[in-house]
């Protein structure tokens, strides 16, 4: 029996399930303080013999075993959980091994060995939300070095008609900051599911994003990317995909019929924490 936890910026997923990724229960709580979800998290696992937990957390967080502050929450925007102690709260309360990474990344290893790219051994998951982040596996292993990828921050070119400051409040007109669900509001006056007949705000979307995937292509040559986060729900933004990327490439790498390679999430909603169940198992191993 194995716990997982997927912590989103408005609320935790917590599962329990086996090393499959069948998920046996499962509940939504709200992102509020540590003190109050963190409590219902405990209560919830509570009810089941886990013996170990997977965790994948909003950011940014530190992933660096050798580090003093490995399994915290870091430098995240949302004040509150700054600097919290997430993988020691949870070995302190069921004394287990505990996996963790980000949610990005639990989603990229739950894809990679149970949905759109299972059988291949690198992969590309996005989320476009309320804020954009990547996770990637390469050559069967998730991709981490000085920390995680922070693939949402990267610099984009302006659209030349686009007078928008952007949303990032650490570098404005960022990926993240031109393209998230927050930017989008603000830029357009509207949220996104109130603006689906309007062409020209997916177009905007996709001319940004394919810029970024041009980009992750030629440096991480994945061999599939998928594209999750409430954002891409619009299924427009991927059409605005496929017209520009071809655009950027302009031939430079050979590729693979777009609908196919750059695709939604083979494990729809749930790749975030069935990957956090995987991340449990992985962490159960090493131990053993």
């Amino acid at each position: 029996m194995l716990g997982a936890v997927e912590a989103g910026g408005t609320k935790f997923v917590c599962a329990v399930g086996d090393e499959k990724g069948k998920i046996i229960d499962t509940i939504k709580i709200p992102t509020t303080v540590p003190e109050e979800t963190m409590s219902m998290v405990i209560e919830f696992f509570k009810q089941y013999d886990i013996e170990s937990i997977g965790i994948g957390s909003f950011g940014p967080i530190d992933v660096n075993h050798e580090s003093e502050t490995y399994g915290y929450i870091t430098s995240t925007p949302k004040l509150a959980w700054r600097n919290y102690p997430f993988v020691q709260a949870l070995e302190e309360s069921f004394g287990v091994p505990v996996g963790f990474n980000t949610d990005v990344n639990a989603a990229a290893l739950g894809e990679a060995v149970l949905g759109a790219a299972k059988g291949l051994d690198s992969c590309l998951y996005i989320t476009v939300g309320t804020g954009i982040g990547a996770g990637a596996v390469v050559n069967g292993k998730l991709l981490q070095g000085l920390s995680h990828p922070e693939m949402g921050h990267i610099i984009v070119r302006r659209h030349p008609e686009d007078t928008y400051n952007g949303k990032c409040p650490y570098h404005a007109d960022c990926l993240e900051g031109l393209a998230s669900g927050p930017a989008i509001e603000e830029r357009w006056g509207k949220k996104g599911v109130s603006l689906i007949k309007r062409n020209e705000v997916w177009d905007l979307e996709g001319y940004y994003i394919a810029q970024a995937l041009m980009q992750y292509i030629l440096i991480l040559s994945p061999k599939k990317i998928i594209l999750g986060g409430g954002v891409m729900n619009q299924t427009q933004v991927f059409t605005s995909i496929y017209k520009y990327l071809p655009e950027l490439l302009k031939d430079y790498v050979t590729m693979p019929e777009l609908s196919s390679y750059i695709v939604s999430p083979g494990l729809g909603d749930r790749a975030g924490i069935t990957g956090s169940l995987l991340l449990a198992n992985q962490a159960l191993t090493e131990k053993e």
